[in-house]
């Protein structure tokens, strides 16, 4: 007999193990802010505080590669970023960790780097290729909005979208933060960030309850905490599906997140049937389905 939880379970677990980038988030710096003349794209939002300048940077060699140069006694700024290199694993005695079948394991190895570049009215013979920001192409869509501002005005919950550098969900405040549209490259991922947010919210006291016991106190990481991220992160996808507004790139949280998700779904085959059942519910909140007439009708 097929055992539909390990199938179910087995299937997730290879999708977070297939490539993950840590750190990796949908959103950067805002559109009127310091843009990668290389990729038409705003940075993020720490090298927006390095750069601390509106407009296109550029490297000494892209400059000099579009028949430009840097002007004399121009001072270059840094900005950084994370490059993510694949090796094997390693035992502590620096013999290689193979699996059941004979293969390396491999690892994703995070390093921090840094290059110099100067603003575009530090260089001459070059002219601005985005005079009017960074190409960032979310924008707030009608159907989407509804039944995000539906769901919070029904509920009372305070909802800010603001510059930031964090999305995140207070329960002690009953509060979602979002950073603004323009921050993100595609409004798909506005908005699934929006409603893993906004799932987060129907486990509040007065709604689903789902933050009581060992739930109310979790550490980042643990294993109770990543266990509410995946009802989360199954709970925007979907209310993304139902939109048709669908994105492929649904897990993408901390590296933390990724390896509590796959001990969790190891050691326990029924947690993701669980979550799934948890994140309908939300689900069914949000978009104010009721339940009764739903069983009624079918």
């Amino acid at each position: 007999m097929k055992d539909i939880y390990s199938e179910v379970t087995d299937r997730i677990i290879e999708q977070l193990e297939a490539g993950f980038i840590p750190w990796s988030k949908p959103w950067t710096g805002i559109s009127d802010g310091a843009i990668s003349r290389a990729t038409g794209r705003a940075y993020s939002l720490i090298n927006q505080m390095l750069l601390n300048r509106p407009g296109e940077y550029v490297t000494f060699k892209q400059c000099k590669d579009e028949g430009g140069h840097v002007k004399k006694g121009a001072k270059s700024k840094f900005v950084v970023f994370w490059k993510v290199y694949r090796r094997e694993k390693k035992d502590s005695g620096g013999a290689v960790i193979r699996d059941a079948d004979g293969k390396p394991v491999m690892e994703s190895i995070p390093v921090l780097r840094y290059f110099n570049v100067f603003h575009i009215d530090d260089c001459e013979g070059i002219t601005a290729k985005y005079p009017n920001g960074a190409r960032n192409t979310a924008h707030i869509d009608g159907d989407a909005d509804s039944v995000l501002h539906g769901y919070v005005d029904r509920e009372g919950i305070d909802l800010e979208i603001k510059q930031s550098d964090r999305a995140y969900y207070s329960p002690s405040f009953d509060r979602i933060v979002l950073p603004r549209v323009d921050q993100f490259d595609d409004t798909s991922e506005f908005y699934s960030t929006a409603f893993h947010e906004a799932t987060h919210s129907t486990g509040h006291k007065s709604r689903l309850n789902r933050f009581t016991g060992e739930a109310a106190n979790a550490a980042f990481g643990s294993e109770t905490y990543s266990k509410e991220e995946l009802v989360a992160e199954i709970g925007a996808a979907c209310i993304l599906h139902e939109l048709n507004m669908e994105t492929s790139d649904s897990f993408r949280n901390s590296a933390a997140y990724i390896q509590s998700w796959l001990k969790v779904l190891k050691n326990d085959k029924r947690m993701i049937i669980s979550a799934a059942s948890r994140a309908e519910k939300a689900v069914k909140l949000i978009l104010n389905i009721n339940d009764s007439s739903t069983e009624e009708a079918a």
